[in-house]
């Protein structure tokens, strides 16, 4: 993860933003009071949410989990989204 200090952060903010939704590497920014903070992408974050999300649905990792371990992978499909259902 990069680092930039705050001052340097506001010069350059639109090469900064373009950089996270080109490259999706986080850039922490850092000031001197001590409190720092991450720009991310917008998409990095919606991802970020869903799987908050998702792991907090009781059960749902586990039953990941076990499909992993008992799924025949060898015989599964790629998917196809001009696949008819």
């Amino acid at each position: 993860m990069s680092t930039i200090n705050i001052t340097n952060a506001r010069a350059n903010l639109f090469q900064l933003v373009h950089d996270v939704n080109v490259g999706f590497n986080p850039i922490t920014i850092v000031n001197n009071k001590g409190k720092n903070a991450v720009l991310i992408s917008e998409d990095e974050w919606k991802n970020i949410e869903e799987t908050l999300y998702l792991t907090s649905i009781p059960g749902y990792v586990e039953n990941i989990n076990e499909i992993r371990e008992k799924e025949d992978w060898n015989t599964a499909k790629e998917y196809s989204k001009d696949e008819e259902w």
